[in-house]
């Protein structure tokens, strides 16, 4: 076994092999070079290269999106370590385990005018878990910062930082150990909800007519299926669903716009529910968001182990608990109210579905007609990764077959690093993936490409509609140059350079007729990675979307 010379660099790396940390992303640097050695040298860690630290950063989200457990990230010094930032930003928001091991000068180097030197302490304070600010050497101060920085991402659900000083010279190596580092280890916390908080949370339950369970992000298989049978015989509960829910059920609501966008403000206080109970990250509908602002439910309680936003401002209560321990603990005390709350509801969404197809039959190609033709031909059993904007709107229109896992970088929303996210997410989970993506959003996240871990069954679905078309469907829209340059970002790019210079197939569609065409090619080979590229008019796409939301009354 080779190890780096450098004692706190043989902490860092012993530290993490015992606390489990497996995966390890490293961008190539020099500063770095003790860290790098002595991770690609052992064989029980998992390491990749990923050139660009942008992409690195949301390449490790992904793996830990999809293991939920911590992976590392390691970088050189200087401004590399500030690339990482949108995916430790996303991370927080996200609840998802990733740890940043920077390299960075000794502190006496630090301000006096060398290069890539920048004040790296604490760097992420505003979003970090737990800054490990370390010393030169071994010591049990930098071993302990180290254990807590990876037990915190661990428990917490979160990022952590460590920022390690080496001095040159970086790259001498040893073939034995040389350190001990002290190891602690951390213990599960279970919580239980307080005798007095259900008796106080069941009698508000027993009394309401109308509760509403609106379930954000959550991973597959989250929710137990004796909770899901408890709430769905219960006729004063209705659950609304989003694609990134992964929780299924004929009688969820699982198309929010589509069913209170005709809404009348009769039907909002008609809808408006006693009882908000949140689960899961965050939600994408803004709509929803918007009606339970403005029609407050009297009390909203949101359940999640660690965190509750006051999304909607009527935030009463945060139970510390697991979907499945809340319910199970709470559920034995309620009782059946009468109540049509959930039969109207699927009545609204029956009445929904009907002008819903109506409307789809009868319009022309545009990115509507799109996502009506790719949703269903998705794989059973595989991964759906959606990149942000447009893509998981359209995509909250459409019902995905419930086999199928749906992922989404929600946390921070942005459109930064979706790609690199599922193919990281793609390369942890081994299962075929389709990765559904804007043209902007994909050419911002260009280089998640510029690797060598794509799976062969890796696919691409890139909907080119010349521009930010979501800026279109949002309100202040003009047709005037500065919109369409500043806003919209018009072009005339498209992936097919993009997809030789990285190895990968290619193919296009213009029309419902190639894009059937295209879908069953796409997916009747796995022998490389491949991108199918629908192009979509730029000028009709918004039209035919407010359009179909006024058809639906």
């Amino acid at each position: 076994m080779i190890y780096p010379k450098i004692p706190l660099a043989q902490s860092i790396i012993q530290i993490c092999l015992a606390k489990g940390v497996e995966h390890i992303v490293i961008s190539p640097g020099s500063r770095n070079a003790p860290l790098t050695i002595g991770f690609t040298n052992n064989p029980k860690f998992k390491c990749y290269s990923i050139a660009d630290e942008r992409c690195a950063g949301f390449f490790a989200l992904g793996i830990a999106q999809q293991i939920g457990k911590p992976v590392a990230v390691v970088c050189t010094s200087g401004s590399a370590l500030l690339n990482y930032y949108p995916a430790f930003a996303e991370a927080f928001y996200s609840q998802i385990p990733l740890i940043v091991i920077s390299a960075d000068r000794p502190l006496n180097k630090i301000d006096i005018g060398d290069g890539q030197t920048i004040r790296q302490v604490n760097v992420f304070q505003n979003h970090s878990l737990y800054n490990a600010n370390l010393t030169e050497g071994e010591t049990p101060e930098n071993d302990h910062k180290i254990n807590e920085a990876i037990t915190t991402a661990r428990t917490q659900k979160g990022p952590t930082h460590i920022n390690a000083p080496f001095e040159e010279p970086l790259y001498l190596t040893t073939k034995k150990s040389i350190v001990d580092p002290t190891l602690s280890g951390f213990a599960k916390v279970f919580k239980r909800i307080s005798i007095e908080d259900i008796i106080a949370c069941t009698n508000i339950w027993n009394s309401a007519k109308r509760k509403l369970i609106l379930i954000g992000v959550n991973g597959p298989n989250e929710i137990e299926e004796e909770i899901i049978h408890a709430v769905v015989n219960d006729p004063s509960i209705v659950v609304m669903t989003e694609v990134t829910s992964n929780v299924s059920h004929p009688t969820f609501l699982n198309h929010i716009d589509a069913i209170i966008t005709p809404f009348k403000e009769k039907d909002f206080i008609a809808f408006q529910p006693e009882i908000l109970i949140t689960l899961g990250g965050m939600v994408v509908s803004k709509r929803i968001k918007s009606m339970l602002r403005t029609y407050r439910p009297e009390h909203h309680w949101h359940i999640d182990p660690l965190r509750a936003y006051n999304t909607y401002g009527a935030l009463a209560h945060h139970f510390e608990a697991t979907p499945n321990d809340f319910f199970r603990q709470v559920l034995p005390f309620t009782k059946i109210v009468k109540s049509d709350y959930a039969q109207k509801a699927m009545n609204i969404q029956e009445a929904r579905k009907i002008k819903h197809q109506l409307y789809l039959d009868k319009i022309v190609f545009s990115d509507l007609k799109a996502f009506e033709l790719i949703i269903p031909r998705l794989p059973q059993h595989s991964h759906l990764q959606i990149s942000n904007s447009a893509a998981i709107r359209y995509a909250q229109l459409f019902d995905i077959d419930p086999t199928i896992a749906v992922f989404c970088n929600r946390g921070t929303s942005g459109i930064d690093g979706s790609t690199s996210t599922a193919i990281g997410a793609a390369v942890a989970s081994s299962v075929p993936t389709t990765f559904i993506t804007g043209d902007i959003g994909f050419l911002y996240d260009s280089n998640a490409l510029w690797n060598q871990y794509i799976p062969k069954n890796f696919k691409i679905i890139l909907i080119n509609n010349g521009g930010g078309g979501i800026f279109r469907i949002l309100p202040g829209h003009e047709e005037t140059p500065l919109f369409n340059k500043y806003f919209e970002t018009s072009h005339c790019l498209t992936a097919e350079h993009l997809a030789k210079m990285f190895g990968l197939d290619y193919t296009i569609a213009s029309s419902t007729e190639s894009l059937v065409d295209g879908l069953q090619k796409l997916y009747d080979q796995n022998e490389k990675p491949a991108i199918l590229e629908v192009f979509t008019p730029t000028k009709q796409n918004e039209k035919i979307l407010l359009q179909y939301f006024k058809e639906l009354v």
